[in-house]
């Protein structure tokens, strides 16, 4: 049997992968043009991808809305997906260091029950979890946002293999020059991380963006809601105007994106790092 030319093969692996890329974008490519169009054009049939004529009012539809606050909830969303992708890389960090290189008083114990929270579906602990922060008395509090979502079993496993693979010796010698434990984290392990980091990170910070039951739950002034809530509020408000819809999940997406396009190389090297280790 002949072997096909490597020519060839990679004009039809090039043609695949360009197929898969366009199932996988064409939603949002229709979801995008479909905020420029009328609600006719939006429901036509036959689909048609591409608007008769380009129309803004979609766009000053959810803009010029006092009752929706759409630039604030931007806002707010964006300031609580940072704010927790700062604390939940610092905590994570530090709980997998602690993991990996030290040793105290029931690691083991601690360590099994770290692994089991990776087992529990969010779902199942949404009422207790609402429960204590109503006990709290965080409830309607940027702080409910934030806090109950640092914390990852996922993410401290994720630091503490890592961790394992960073040679002791370079520990060692910091230890001889008389840096402490906390010098030695953020001088050496932190600045090894920044792979790991930028993944986690951009996964933090895309839960974040994307959450909708927890703040629902939880969330009841218009100052604090998130980008979700609005968007779920809209189809009310507009339910006889998807285009608008439309326009307000669209601008919804581009922060995400453009996290992306600015971390890709970094992303795609800490994928692979992770696969690697």
């Amino acid at each position: 049997m002949k072997k096909i030319p490597k020519k060839i093969e990679e004009v039809v692996f090039s043609i695949i992968a360009l197929a898969i890329a366009f199932l996988a974008l064409f939603p949002l490519i229709w979801m995008a043009l479909a905020s420029f169009k009328t609600k006719k054009e939006v429901f036509a049939v036959p689909l048609k991808i591409l608007p008769e004529k380009f129309m803004l009012e979609n766009f000053d539809a959810i803009f010029g809305d006092k009752s929706i606050s759409f630039v604030r909830s931007l806002l707010v969303t964006f300031l609580v997906s940072v704010i927790a992708v700062a604390l939940s890389l610092l905590i994570n960090m530090m709980a997998g260091y602690v993991f990996a290189r030290m040793n105290f008083y029931f690691k083991k114990f601690l360590w099994v029950y770290c692994i089991l929270s990776m087992y529990i579906p969010a779902m199942t602990i949404q009422l207790t979890s609402f429960l204590v922060v109503h006990k709290l008395g965080m409830i309607d509090t940027l702080g409910v946002l934030i806090l109950p979502g640092v914390a990852s079993g996922y993410n401290i496993f994720f630091f503490r293999q890592f961790f394992l693979n960073i040679p002791l010796s370079l520990e060692e010698a910091a230890m001889i020059d008389g840096a402490g434990r906390g010098k030695i984290f953020f001088s050496i392990f932190v600045p090894l991380t920044k792979g790991p980091m930028v993944v986690l990170g951009a996964g933090t910070f895309i839960g974040y963006w994307n959450s909708f039951i927890w703040p629902s739950m939880t969330i009841t002034k218009p100052e604090y809601m998130q980008i979700m809530q609005i968007i779920r509020s809209m189809r009310s408000v507009y339910s006889t105007n998807f285009g608008a819809v439309m326009a307000g999940t669209t601008i919804a997406v581009i922060p995400p994106i453009i996290l992306f396009f600015i971390f890709q190389k970094h992303i795609v090297k800490g994928v692979v790092l992770s696969g690697i280790k």
